[in-house]
């Protein structure tokens, strides 16, 4: 069996508790993407065109800095990356995390969490962060409410 790794940003929870169904249900290592700075309530507000997450979402090139890094990227074969949904897209922090490891070669499956806006051009957007060799596996759009065995369910059929 090949070492599987959920790495997920969670700027509310909603995020991070998927994850950690979907590393319990893939038997998979698990490692959250916190930024260097916490976002606050008032970095989180969309509708203010100046809250932080507005600044970084309008610019493409925004790479906020995380906290941490994954010890040792090379020993996984899968990667899930998770996320919420910003302005229909992945938050910009997704792309850093992605620039900061080879991906040669790799499984990536994005999952998102959203009450309603699909994965959008997100993998599209993140294709530029990785190296070509990627093999990109068609992620999803998820609920808060995903239960353990629709993951599951999920995995098995991506075959991993």
């Amino acid at each position: 069996m090949s070492k599987k790794l959920v790495a997920y940003f969670s700027a509310s929870g909603v995020t991070e508790g998927v994850a950690k169904k979907l590393a319990t249900v893939a038997e998979a290592d698990l490692f959250q993407i916190m930024p260097e700075t916490p976002y606050t309530v008032a970095d989180l507000d969309w509708h203010n065109k100046n809250s932080r997450s507005s600044v970084e979402m309008s610019n493409p090139s925004s790479r906020p800095a995380i906290a941490s890094k994954v010890q040792d990227m090379s020993q996984y074969e899968t990667v899930f990356v998770g996320f919420p949904v910003w302005w229909y897209v992945a938050p910009t922090i997704i792309n850093t995390f992605l620039e900061s490891y080879d991906f040669a070669g790799k499984n990536i499956v994005l999952f998102a969490t959203s009450g309603s806006s699909g994965l959008g051009n997100s993998q599209k957007m993140l294709e530029s962060s990785v190296a070509k060799t990627v093999n990109w596996i068609p992620g999803k759009r998820v609920s808060s409410s995903i239960t353990k065995q629709e993951l599951a369910d999920w995995v098995k059929e991506l075959g991993l």
